[in-house]
């Protein structure tokens, strides 16, 4: 089945926005569409109905940092940019969508502060509707001396916000409210749970069965195993996924499957970790680590699961891997898609 395979990029080479390809599910295939030019979109999130992209401009002041909004052809998989906005908040790198496709969220490394957009109904961008400035320290010298948030992730139900803060080594919790737009985010209780210092917490993952969530730590290289329930994170283990200690952890997935977890490690020896889920505890058991190219920053699991994709940023590739469904192990397949800085992968079904 061919599926799109969207891009997000880094804009200061010879790459200039979004990338869109069609990706062969069954045989790992690829071939360019079209682009659509937009400031260093590092960062990519799919609205629910497929046929709108959102984005951030990733740059390191205010003035340029933005989000923007592209509607989709899902039959010939024409991007268009809409509109923008700005955040109000430097290097904005994660977005995420709230359900209904009513509410966008950016994650702003500088400054640390999450912003809160809603969509007008042709899916467009209304100004900044909220923002939350956070502030804190921890213990590495020059990479925690200020909050940096790194990611916003929803709870299964869509109740809760979660957001991680490298620099403080906290995930905050915020209650999400539907009904009161201008309140929409609130803490919870508690307001946030505390990381292990030095850790630098940066993405978060749930399990399919929503009883286990998963914390990739950037400097410490670790990642954490949460039982969730009602709202809270409990750890319940934290397990080793960059034994070189190169502080480039960076993001982590989970197979379709429930079986599998995936992480990528930057900086030294680059790679994936696998790990094999207890399906009863939710704890990782390491089985294998698959080196890739440069800078694996990003990657994505198909929808089926028989492949997994990487944006390896400094060495200008994307690969492609097969996964063996059953064991959980990747093998590089060779049909690598060549691009200047790929930094985000997101698939979007035909319509």
């Amino acid at each position: 089945m061919e599926i799109f395979l969207i891009v997000g990029t880094y804009t200061q080479g010879d790459s200039d926005g979004i990338y869109v390809y069609k990706f062969e599910s069954e045989t790992g295939n690829t071939s360019f569409i079209t682009n659509v030019k937009v400031n260093n979109p590092s960062y990519l999130v799919v609205n629910h109905h497929g046929d709108h992209i959102y984005s951030v401009s990733e740059n390191e002041d205010n003035t340029n940092s933005t989000v923007n909004a592209f509607s989709f052809n899902k039959k010939n998989g024409k991007i268009t940019l809409q509109n923008s906005q700005l955040v109000f908040g430097a290097a904005p790198c994660y977005i995420n969508i709230g359900k209904n496709d009513r509410y966008i969220i950016t994650a702003n490394y500088i400054g640390g502060s999450i912003s809160v957009f809603k969509t007008n109904n042709d899916g467009s961008l209304l100004p900044i509707l909220q923002q939350v400035v956070f502030s804190g320290s921890s213990l590495h010298d020059t990479r925690q001396n200020q909050s940096h948030l790194h990611c916003v992730v929803f709870s299964p139900d869509y109740k809760y916000l979660y957001a991680t803060d490298l620099g403080s080594d906290r995930i905050y919790k915020f209650n999400v409210n539907y009904n009161d737009e201008n309140n929409f985010l609130s803490f919870g209780k508690p307001s946030y749970f505390e990381i292990s210092p030095g850790s630098g917490p940066r993405h978060l993952v749930f399990n399919p069965n929503k009883k286990f969530a998963y914390l990739i730590n950037e400097l410490a290289g670790t990642i954490i195993v949460f039982k969730y329930e009602n709202g809270n994170l409990e750890e319940i283990q934290t397990t080793v996924s960059d034994r070189y200690k190169a502080e480039g952890s960076a993001d982590i997935h989970i197979h379709p499957n429930g079986k599998f977890l995936y992480a990528s490690n930057r900086l030294k020896k680059d790679g994936i970790s696998i790990f094999k889920i207890n399906e009863s505890d939710g704890k990782l058991t390491r089985i294998d680590y698959e080196r890739t190219n440069i800078h694996p920053r990003n990657f994505i699991i198909s929808p089926n699961g028989k492949f997994l994709l990487v944006a390896n940023l400094d060495s200008d590739t994307i690969q492609i891997f097969h996964i063996n469904q059953e064991t959980g192990l990747l093998k590089d397949t060779h049909q690598n898609i060549l691009l200047d800085m790929p930094v985000c992968l997101k698939f979007i079904y035909p319509g």
